[in-house]
């Protein structure tokens, strides 16, 4: 085999390769060199990272050698780290993810949050409320507000039966599947409501933007989960036509927004008769979970 990481070969150290691995890592604009070299040096060797500090003398096998090029080429191709692996953690759980499904993202936790506040200022926590999350993926959404509303339920929709298959085995493992149920459809069709929460992180990216994403989006996100039409807001449109049927009186609708997409999605909410409030932002402050609900039963408003 070639050798992707220059000087890496039979007897060097576990120390020595995690250094080539991320110098190499570095050279090439990967942007978490250090931290991407001990996970996949951790993979190859399947050690712990405490395993990789207390064995860092060892040398390695030409066996191990060449499983640590081959995950490294895979990295230098710009594929995630957490595909290589076939795992993320988000919310504090363990989400195995395949080619079909996004990989969970940091952001996205601003979700949870929005929704566990709204379920909390209803004084609802505890109450056995009914969950449907659409475009559902990995099921991180869904799985994430169940982990932490031990009395509702939840429903998670997704065109791609490779996508449900994975959300279905995460609800197995991170032991929730009591729980939730997964079905395969068009964002919400056939499924009746009402649902007191109702949380998307849609396909938003405009399709002409597409080509200008970074790589790891591009070559390896699923393109089902991307494509949010020409101006991105395809999802949103559809949502917002199925709200009034999929919403109790009185719930909540939580999406994630792409950056700028908060006017256009907020006029769309509206015009829809829910009631909008201003978007919260992720870390990087960009508002990123914008939260709608629907009138009580009685309510003016």
């Amino acid at each position: 085999m070639a050798r992707i990481i220059p000087g890496l070969k039979t007897d060097a150290s576990v120390a020595g390769a995690q250094r080539l691995m991320a110098q190499s890592f570095r050279l090439a604009g990967i942007e978490a060199p250090d931290a991407d070299a001990r996970l996949l040096l951790g993979l190859a060797l399947r050690l712990s990272r405490a395993q990789l500090m207390s064995q860092s003398d060892r040398l390695l096998e030409a066996r191990e050698v060449a499983l640590v090029q081959a995950l490294a080429a895979r990295r230098l191709r710009h594929e995630p780290v957490s595909r290589i692996l076939g795992h993320k953690e988000f919310w504090s759980l363990i989400f195995q993810v395949s080619p079909a499904v996004l990989v969970p993202r940091p952001e996205t936790e601003t979700l949870v949050e929005e929704a566990l506040d709204l379920i909390a200022r209803d004084g609802a926590r505890r109450e056995p409320l009914r969950i449907l999350d659409i475009g559902t993926g990995s099921g991180a959404l869904l799985l994430a507000l169940l982990s932490e509303l031990k009395a509702a339920t939840g429903v998670g929709t997704d065109i791609s039966m490779d996508a449900i298959a994975v959300a279905c085995g995460n609800a197995e493992r991170n032991k929730l599947d009591a729980r939730a149920r997964f079905v395969c459809c068009n964002l919400a069709d056939g499924l009746g409501g009402p649902f007191d929460l109702v949380v998307s992180n849609p396909p938003y990216i405009a399709r002409a933007e597409i080509p200008t994403l970074d790589a790891e989006v591009r070559e390896y996100d699923p393109m089902l989960a991307l494509d949010g039409g020409a101006d991105g807001l395809d999802f949103y449109r559809a949502i917002a036509r199925e709200a009034g049927r999929l919403m109790a009186p009185g719930g909540h609708l939580v999406v994630e927004l792409g950056l700028g997409q908060e006017p256009p999605v907020r006029s769309l909410f509206d015009t829809a008769g829910l009631t909008v409030a201003p978007a919260r932002p992720d870390l990087a402050g960009i508002p990123r979970a914008l939260a709608a609900r629907k009138a009580a039963k009685n309510s003016p408003d």
